[in-house]
């Protein structure tokens, strides 16, 4: 009986021997969650109240466990790592159904999906048309490589002031004659092929008081009409009422749509003898390249292009579980739902039970701590030299035995 117990005392050694070396193995992992094994005690019962002087049958493996500690986050610089501050798994999805991940080292295949070393799609919430995200539903993210498309210029903003001593010009205006306009004001504008356009607005004091007539040129070439903006006795612009001067159509490329040109000249005044121009704005940008991607900490992936311009691709779907210790493994970092963990609750970064997300930082293994790893094996080792020191005993015993019936 001896024998019987102490082998499976030592079975149980070689197996929790076996579980610190796939910590200690998977110490530079990441992502990896390290295993505990667990273990109940042989125990049968011959007979009613002989409990009292039983002895136990030995030992037995009853589960290894994974333990689901956060491991430290290190920062990496690359904009496609991605690590969890907190509860939740990123969301992956391949040929078999969805899987589960703490591992955020990510990359970009070559049709733009974004992808870990096996090729799982990273899941995100897709954005909806109301500006926000479709949580009800999931997509592969995707980083648009593609040129950002242009925006024609429709709205140009200038704050400036008008000298209040000005006079009306002796001669009929003319954008080559400086004396026939009184200020001038260069702009750029942006078709809707991206191509880049100048502008100016020429600025011409009217004979009736406080009011000034503009004249605006796109590339030398007069929309064909004139506006008028007039200033009250203070100095604040009385007219127009809505404070935008729109001129008429223009093309200003054969290829591309007409320029409509709208200018808002609500911040213009009329004070003091100087001319000032202190912000123009436009609303129109040209093409734009992929530059960088960015990632908040509620995982809304943004994509950033070289035209100053952003676009929302998605948001990062995480998921928790009621019960993580029920996860059925896939391998060291993914995991699928099971029966005993319970249905995916699926949610975002900062939001619930859910952690923030960290772009530019990738989870290390929960078992880099090799101190704690190699105080297990020495624990291992002496549990296993134990039992084996008992089988030698009772060999030694039953030797005995049989040397005494010789």
């Amino acid at each position: 009986m001896a024998f019987n117990i102490a082998l499976s005392g030592l079975k149980a050694a070689s197996s929790d021997l076996e579980v610190t070396a796939n910590n200690i193995a998977n110490t530079s992992t990441t992502g990896f969650k390290g295993s505990r094994a667990e273990f109940a005690e042989l125990y049968s019962v011959a007979g009613k109240n002989l409990s009292s002087t039983q002895i136990g049958s030995g030992v037995r493996l009853t589960n290894v466990a994974q333990q689901f500690t956060a491991g430290n986050i290190e920062n990496t610089n690359n904009s496609l790592d991605f690590a969890i501050s907190g509860d939740g798994f990123f969301t992956l999805k391949d040929g078999k159904g969805l899987s589960y991940t703490r591992a955020g080292a990510f990359r970009q295949d070559a049709n733009g999906y974004v992808v870990n070393s096996a090729g799982q799609n990273l899941q995100v919430f897709p954005p909806n048309a109301a500006g926000g995200f479709d949580n009800s539903t999931l997509a592969d993210l995707r980083l648009i490589t593609s040129q950002n498309a242009a925006k024609a210029t429709n709205n140009v903003q200038l704050a400036l002031n008008l000298p209040s001593n000005a006079t009306p010009p002796a001669k009929a205006f003319s954008p080559t004659d400086a004396t026939s306009f009184n200020q001038s004001t260069p702009f750029t504008a942006y078709d809707s092929l991206g191509a880049t356009h100048n502008g100016t607005v020429y600025f011409v004091r009217n004979a009736a008081a406080n009011t000034w007539d503009a004249h605006l040129y796109i590339d030398g070439t007069d929309t064909g009409a004139v506006q008028q903006l007039s200033f009250n006795s203070s100095g604040a612009l009385a007219t127009p009422a809505g404070g935008k001067l729109t001129f008429p159509a223009i093309t200003a490329n054969p290829g591309s749509n007409p320029l409509q040109i709208n200018l808002d000249v609500t911040k213009a005044t009329q004070f003091g003898n100087n001319y000032a121009v202190t912000s123009i704005s436009q609303d129109g940008y040209p093409t734009g390249t992929l530059s960088s991607i960015d990632v908040s900490s509620d995982g809304i992936v943004q994509a950033k292009y070289s035209n100053g311009q952003s676009q929302a691709l998605g948001q990062l779907a995480l998921a928790n579980f009621a019960n993580q210790q029920g996860l059925r493994q896939l391998d060291n970092t993914n995991w699928a739902a099971s029966f005993d963990s319970g249905t995916a609750v699926m949610g975002a970064g900062g939001n619930g039970t859910f952690g923030n997300v960290q772009s530019g930082a990738l989870e290390a293994s929960n078992t880099s701590d090799l101190t704690a790893q190699l105080v297990n094996m020495i624990k291992a080792q002496r549990n296993y030299q134990a039992n084996a020191q008992v089988i030698s005993t009772d060999d030694k015993l039953t030797q005995t035995i049989i040397n005494i019936r010789n």
